[in-house]
């Protein structure tokens, strides 16, 4: 286990998370503690801050401490700042953001690293968040299994999360886009992937964009998709976060997966999020 001098680090999980304490990040960080929060991202993949206060100039200079913002193509739908997402739900919602098992945006050539969620306003109870380690979920597989995967790419689409086709925007408050200009963007993925940073092997697919295997049909990829984005998720694999009023989320989006809980019933929550540019799937 690293060890941390500018922060303080305590695991929630046996299979991921921990709540970092010591340290305000809307502050200008020294590189130390910089060095430290990514350290501890890498570690335990994802990172909670408790009490924390950000406008939007500290919340994107506190993401920029750790590459460049990404700005997603299907929320960027003329808000005032299209390197912010304004993650809305509403009484009343049908539908969430977040609401399925995914990584982000991996429909992308280059998906983000990582991403940031601030709690603005949350309800007194509900609305948590799971996240899944896929390293994990890799590494109980079955050596033939493994062998089995090996080379094999999935389609990543955004077919089922925007454009007019979905009819989203009638059903819940945050907005994508969905006009008649709209088209799916797609990209193939390993589905094992190597981690750029740790060089370990972890599972890439997810309900949200993996659609079927390269050179398949949806019919002839869907059994072996299907189990492999629900083994995913196994309850050994995750941890589960409530959220509080200033609450940080800091996510390592290539080995890990995540799902917002939709049980708010009457309550509002209301967040932001950044995300961070990543690298080419390898």
């Amino acid at each position: 286990m690293n060890v941390y001098r500018r922060i303080t680090v305590s695991p929630i999980a046996g299979a991921l998370g921990a709540e970092i304490g010591g340290v305000d990040v809307s502050a200008r960080l020294d590189d130390e503690t910089v060095s430290e929060i990514r350290r501890a991202l890498l570690e335990y993949l994802v990172i909670f801050f408790r009490g924390q206060r950000l406008d939007d100039a500290s919340h994107k200079a506190f993401t920029r401490r750790f590459g460049d913002i990404f700005v997603h193509p299907n929320f960027n739908t003329g808000a005032d700042d299209p390197e912010i997402v304004r993650v809305v739900r509403a009484p009343g919602d049908e539908r969430i953001v977040g609401e399925e098992w995914h990584s982000d945006t991996t429909m992308m050539p280059e998906p983000p690293m990582a991403a940031i969620l601030y709690a603005l306003d949350v309800p007194p109870y509900g609305g948590d968040t799971l996240f899944a380690n896929q390293y994990l979920a890799y590494e109980s597989l079955s050596d033939g299994m493994k062998s089995m995967l090996a080379g094999l790419r999935a389609v990543h689409s955004d077919i089922r999360v925007a454009g007019p086709q979905v009819g989203l925007n009638a059903r819940r408050s945050i907005k994508v886009r969905e006009d008649s200009n709209w088209r799916p963007t797609e990209s193939l993925h390993p589905v094992v992937r190597t981690h750029p940073e740790t060089g370990a092997k972890c599972l890439f697919v997810n309900h949200s964009y993996s659609c079927r295997f390269e050179n398949m049909t949806d019919r002839e990829s869907k059994p072996l998709l299907d189990f492999l984005m629900d083994h995913g998720h196994r309850p050994e694999f995750t941890c589960r976060f409530r959220w509080e009023p200033g609450s940080i989320a800091f996510w390592d989006n290539r080995c890990t997966k995540h799902l917002a809980i939709h049980d708010a019933g009457p309550f509002h929550r209301r967040m932001q999020r950044t995300q961070i540019a990543g690298d080419a799937v390898v």
